[in-house]
């Protein structure tokens, strides 16, 4: 009545030995390693926009600064090998509020993932982005999310 099955199950075909598999730890490497790269390309813009204005001298040095720290810990999390930097574009100051948003979301994206890496430099860095692109809070006000 029913036809047997002619082909390998996907069950043993995930269990293959020559498929390469990376271990936990290796995804968060590249997951941390990309969520900061990513803002580091938002903290160049920023930098841009900064450069452009008189009024944000300083901080643009502290942008210039904290890109950086950004990219030394991409090269760390990628074996030594120093992210790729775009050239900025600079461009319509408007900019401004959406690429600090962006900064903040991506610093807190970093933050989840140092944390569940148990990583204390990435997680030191996360928390400066997040508290030098935030609206005035600090992260330290934040509830304790791992007892809630």
């Amino acid at each position: 009545m029913y036809e047997p099955i002619r082909t390998k199950s996907v069950h043993t075909m995930a269990a293959a030995p020559e498929i390469p598999h990376r271990s936990r730890e290796e995804e968060l490497d590249i997951r941390l390693a990309g969520h900061l790269t990513a803002l580091l390309t938002v903290t160049d813009e920023l930098h841009a926009l900064a450069s452009q204005s008189a009024a944000h001298g300083r901080g643009a040095d502290a942008l210039a600064v904290a890109a950086d720290e950004i990219a030394e810990q991409v090269a760390r999390l990628n074996g030594g090998h120093y992210p790729l930097r775009a050239e900025p574009t600079g461009g319509d100051p408007s900019r401004r509020q959406a690429l600090e948003q962006r900064a903040r979301t991506l610093a807190g994206n970093a933050l989840v993932i140092a944390t569940s890496r148990e990583d204390t430099a990435a997680i030191a860095l996360a928390v400066e982005r997040l508290e030098a692109h935030g609206d005035g809070a600090t992260v330290a006000g934040l509830p304790d999310l791992a007892t809630a």
